[in-house]
């Protein structure tokens, strides 16, 4: 079985939780005065869900160590995201925390999710003000910017890579 990768892991969570309905932003580290999230979603509700996204055993084991224990009055949905060859590890999952499985549906040809058990509703949890949903939306939009620089690198060092091969094929004849 191969080995999922982050990113993999965020696509199929983003369309498991619908990104036409809910804003999900990836990579939350700083500009909205939270602990550090793989994956933050606003409800139309306005209330606030995490997911934190487990690739590996030992960065799972690892997670217990985190002070701030994914815990923010915002936070209404804690969920734990893993691939389905890591499910045998449930159990370093935090009780309160939703469990999603990531799978390869050989059906469609690719990654779905499932979930293994609900989250503990955070009855405290207070709803964002809409100046917070757009923050946290400009935040997600920002990353759009950086990965069309890197889009944009990967296509010109791709072109100057052919052109460059074409040189030392005409030097070689």
């Amino acid at each position: 079985m191969r080995k999922i990768s982050t990113i993999e892991m965020e696509e199929a969570i983003a369309r498991y939780f619908g990104i036409r309905q809910n804003i999900i932003v990836p990579n939350i580290s700083w500009g909205f005065n939270i602990h550090e999230c793989d994956l933050l979603i606003v409800r139309k509700s306005g209330h606030l869900l995490e997911v934190e996204i487990k690739i590996s055993k030992s960065d799972l084991k690892n997670d217990v160590k985190k002070e701030h224990e994914h815990k923010d009055d915002r936070i209404r949905e804690l969920w734990f995201a893993i691939p389905e060859y890591m499910e045998d590890c449930i159990e370093f999952v935090p009780e309160r925390a939703g469990i999603i499985i990531v799978y390869m549906n050989d059906w469609v040809k690719k990654y779905c999710c499932k979930t293994l058990r609900k989250a503990v509703i955070n009855s405290k949890a207070t709803k964002l003000y809409d100046n917070e949903k757009l923050l946290i939306t400009r935040l997600g939009t920002m990353r759009i910017w950086g990965l069309k620089r890197k889009i944009i690198n990967i296509k010109y060092n791709k072109r100057n890579i052919l052109k460059s091969d074409k040189k030392q094929l005409k030097l070689a004849i």
